[in-house]
């Protein structure tokens, strides 16, 4: 049986390349995005190219009854997941005395209160499974170490590293591995073009940018039966950075 895999945010950058990975190793994939549905239909394309289902999925992480009532729904016509990849994600990036309010809660109600948004619709029937299933979140180097200009989006990701280890400790005994990846400086359009790039890589020993394909491989890892016996982790991809 095809086991299907849920990947939020995934119609461009680092969650296309996670789904595109994750279709190429077997899996259906549940497609999401919040409002680039065109993008969204060039990547179910590609996946069905590949052989393999997808389907898409819209609405915003932000928005805990819409996730709610689209993720139900979901399940209750395709069955629970096997995984899940928490992908989607925002930056409002500025020095801390110049952030409104907004740019605070903006990026904590996205970045961490997703990660509850997404996932507390569909773990009950991924533990109904009664099989092993996977769950992966992106995080970020700043979720590790902090970042100058970014206290709002280190905050959140660091947030979603402490959910995601004591969520996994809740799911051990269930087969459920909870796991985080956490990227360095990749090269998507989610890259600033104020982000000083020259001066950060001579920071990172690998001396460049690394590549979505790059974090999607690592999230294929941990999505795999090889990584069973690992829970609770943070799988840096960052080149070294920290």
């Amino acid at each position: 049986m095809t086991e299907s895999v849920l990947v939020t945010g995934s119609s461009r950058g680092i969650g296309r390349a996670i789904a595109l990975r994750l279709a190429q190793a077997g899996h259906d994939i549940v497609l999401h995005c919040r409002s680039g549905v065109a993008e969204a239909q060039g990547v179910q394309a590609e996946i069905e190219a590949l052989g393999r289902k997808a389907r898409i999925l819209q609405f915003d992480v932000a928005d805990r009854e819409t996730c709610k009532t689209i993720l139900e729904a979901d399940v209750e016509s395709h069955g629970a997941y096997y995984g899940v990849v928490l992908n989607a994600g925002l930056t409002r990036d500025g020095a801390f005395p110049a952030l409104s309010d907004d740019d605070w809660d903006v990026v904590l109600r996205t970045n961490l209160d997703g990660f509850y948004n997404v996932l507390h619709p569909v773990m009950m029937p991924m533990i109904r499974r009664r099989a092993a299933g996977r769950i992966v979140c992106i995080t970020s180097v700043s979720g590790l170490i902090g970042n100058r200009g970014q206290v709002n989006y280190s905050a959140s990701k660091a947030g979603v590293i402490g959910a995601a280890k004591a969520l996994a400790i809740e799911l051990g005994k269930r087969k459920i591995t909870v796991n985080c990846v956490a990227p360095g400086l990749i090269d998507t359009a989610m890259l600033d073009e104020n982000v000083p790039v020259e001066e950060l890589m001579k920071m990172i020993p690998a001396q460049r940018m690394g590549t979505p394909e790059e974090v999607a491989s690592a999230v294929n890892f941990l999505m795999s039966a090889e990584a069973s016996y690992i829970t609770r982790q943070v799988l840096a991809v960052n080149g070294g950075l920290c």
